[in-house]
């Protein structure tokens, strides 16, 4: 893809990122927060938006409020999920709007979400997985996948994509896709067994993914997803990625590697808009 694949966003101390080929379509409202430009303190400081994290639930809905008003995105209409690092898929409509956020959701055991419901915001969370962004032009359909080593093994991106064609009608070569801020190869450090996962998942192609180191291995989850990506339909000129490593800018992202845990939670947003 030419051009810039994301845009740094800085709206009045709230840094996020965007897609730009989603935003010259017209079609959505979307972002990847940062760490920066909320209310929390202490190892969650400041853009929280994690509920299951030392931090106070106060502070974490005024981030959210935060963040929503940057992106134009009603904090009612948002619907999360629990997110169990697999690889199912949820086609949520009106009725779920507002879960998570304003009543329990009932979306368990889910870790991607599709819709062509015009204001209803799809939001995943992160702190080092993937965030995969899915937009459908033609059938105006979305699509928001939680992409962590596991979820890329069981290629919930391709699994995101057909939950899309089989409800929505998209095709793959149509569609936009965007792999955001994650942690990237550079630090994602695995044992052999994990390392031997993506090989199996993607055979043919561990040189492009796998970088042995003594006893330890380096895995690209951002060519692991592309990879998928490409080979699901989408063309290679449709997918831009971040190559913004979570871990290496702790100065703009939470990381949970880099970080020991100890800290905080961003999170990837997308609503078609009713245009």
């Amino acid at each position: 893809m030419s051009g810039q694949q994301y845009r740094k966003r800085d709206q009045n101390g709230v840094v996020y990122f965007t897609i730009p080929s989603f935003e010259n379509t017209g079609l959505v409202r979307h972002g990847f927060s940062s760490r920066l430009g909320g209310v929390s303190t202490g190892e969650c400081a400041s853009l929280n938006l994690g509920f299951k994290k030392k931090d106070d639930p106060e502070n974490i809905r005024e981030n959210f409020r935060i963040f929503c008003n940057v992106l134009g995105i009603p904090p009612s209409r948002m619907v999360f999920t629990d997110q169990v690092h697999k690889d199912a898929v949820a086609v949520v409509t009106e009725s779920h709007a507002g879960m998570g956020f304003l009543r329990m959701s009932d979306l368990t055991e889910i870790d991607a979400l599709v819709t062509d419901r015009p204001g209803v915001a799809l939001v995943t969370f992160h702190a080092d997985c993937v965030p995969l962004f899915f937009l459908d032009p033609v059938h105006r359909a979305i699509g928001l996948s939680h992409s962590g080593w596991r979820g890329t093994v069981a290629k919930i991106g391709r699994k995101t994509l057909k939950t899309m064609h089989d409800n929505f009608g998209t095709r793959p070569e149509d569609c936009l896709a965007g792999i955001g801020p994650s942690i990237g190869k550079c630090c994602f450090e695995v044992d052999p067994p994990v390392a031997d996962q993506f090989s199996r998942a993607f055979p043919d192609r561990e040189a492009e993914l796998i970088e042995p180191k003594g006893n330890k291995c380096f895995v690209d989850l951002w060519a692991a997803n592309r990879i998928q990506l490409e080979e699901s339909g989408i063309p290679e000129s449709n997918i831009a990625t971040a190559s913004l490593c979570t871990c290496c800018r702790r100065d703009l992202f939470f990381s949970h590697r880099g970080d020991k845990g100890h800290t905080g939670i961003m999170a990837a947003m997308l609503m078609l808009t009713e245009g």
